[in-house]
């Protein structure tokens, strides 16, 4: 179907630059050039009642319910790297640009934004934003909420809003850029990111345990975790093959060789080597087109390891095969192979087990069959009525991502 506002389209060339708007399965894209644009993109958007949806890199898409939009505002014209102050170790950076390429201009002074997203030469800062990703680096650093500082949005109605500041103790306002982190792009349209900076870590060593038994493994991810040692990444994966932990140190060279063996000592027997290259990107070779379903759990960092086991086991009595890559702080992420109405009860037991214990089931990915029969979110939680009255407030006529997040939002 094509678009059918004609005023609607005109405004937005005009805005633009038709050379930047085009159609695209029924739907305008227009690409902005700076926050003001974004701004009378919305305001006009709004004022017609049209449906949003903001894109960058086009990575994390898929992630969430089905959004049919009337406008894709792409923020691939907002791709600067627009202020680094290196020796306040602070950087801002436009939404629009591309994770890698911020960290290769924040190279040369050594410095780098201390999280570990998936695909980051493509996906961009926005996205990553507002899906809060995050890797195996938040062990040490935190999550997105810790490192950024502040940020320029832009709210449904044409407001432009600036949250927290360019130094990293600031206490001014509030914090509303640690509502937009993982909100989906629902509450507002993020434009720059204000965000801390670390030094890039010079002496790095990573090793792998394997064992057959995740709950041995469990005992030496704690034991390294109450240890002095400086553990910069620590993972946990499983297979129908096995279990392995993922441990990374990073410290002075001297250093690094008394990890080794203090490592060697709390594995107390089970076998130890150096990690294989790609062992960090262990998360993001789980996605797969051929993936039945691709979810994500929040869980205790002591519920690891029985629920890879728990994973391993139902999914070999419903002739499944599943793989996982779970953070020490407690995020997993797991795909399943094989027919996708198995997998989809397998998630459906694994979620009626989570849901007594107060942990969450996401589901990423999932084959097109199960579109409507699966839930992405499952049970939205007591914070719902909140979240709902907080999406009223920012955007009262529903025009960002309708029903892309929690509970319809």
């Amino acid at each position: 179907m094509e678009f059918n506002n004609p005023a609607l389209q005109h405004q937005l060339a005009a805005l633009a630059g038709a050379e930047h708007l085009q159609q695209q399965e029924g739907a305008l894209v227009v690409a902005p050039a700076n926050t003001a644009q974004v701004a009378e993109v919305l305001k006009l958007a709004n004022a017609a009642r049209a449906c949003v949806r903001p894109t960058g890199g086009g990575t994390k898409l898929a992630w969430g319910d089905p959004v049919q939009p009337t406008i894709y505002l792409s923020l691939h014209r907002l791709n600067a790297v627009r202020d680094h102050i290196w020796q306040d170790m602070t950087v801002t950076v436009e939404a629009g640009c591309p994770w890698g390429a911020m960290q290769a201009h924040l190279r040369q002074h050594a410095q780098h934004v201390a999280l570990d997203p998936l695909w980051p030469a493509e996906a961009t800062i926005g996205g990553i934003v507002a899906t809060n990703d995050s890797g195996a680096l938040r062990l040490r650093y935190g999550s997105l909420r810790d490192l950024v500082i502040g940020m320029t949005i832009v709210l449904p109605d044409g407001t432009i809003a600036r949250s927290g500041g360019k130094v990293v103790k600031n206490v001014a306002g509030y914090d509303l850029h640690k509502l937009m982190t993982g909100a989906h792009g629902t509450l507002g349209v993020i434009t720059e990111v204000n965000f801390r900076l670390h030094p890039r870590e010079q002496h790095v060593q990573s090793w792998t345990i394997a064992s057959n038994d995740a709950t041995e493994l469990d005992v030496v991810m704690h034991k390294v975790l109450d240890s002095q040692m400086v553990v910069s990444s620590m993972q946990m994966r499983g297979s129908a093959q096995g279990h392995a932990l993922d441990v990374c140190f990073a410290s002075l060279p001297e250093c690094l060789a008394d990890h080794h063996h203090q490592l060697q000592r709390l594995a107390n027997g089970l076998q130890l080597a150096i990690a294989e290259g790609l062992v960090w990107q262990a998360r993001e070779r789980l996605f797969s087109p051929q993936a039945a379903i691709l979810l994500k759990t929040s869980l205790l960092p002591t519920q690891i390891a029985s629920f890879s086991g728990r994973l391993q086991q139902l999914a070999a009595q419903a002739g499944l095969t599943a793989a996982s890559t779970a953070q020490a702080t407690g995020l997993l992420t797991a795909a399943i192979h094989g027919g996708p109405q198995a997998a989809a009860s397998l998630v459906q037991s694994l979620r009626a087990e989570l849901n007594a214990s107060d942990s969450s089931l996401v589901v990423l990915q999932m084959a097109d069959e199960l579109r409507g029969q699966l839930s992405v979110w499952g049970r939205p939680g007591d914070a719902l009525p909140l979240m709902q009255r907080i999406k009223q407030r920012f955007d009262p006529n529903g025009i960002l991502n309708p029903g892309h997040f929690v509970g319809g939002i």
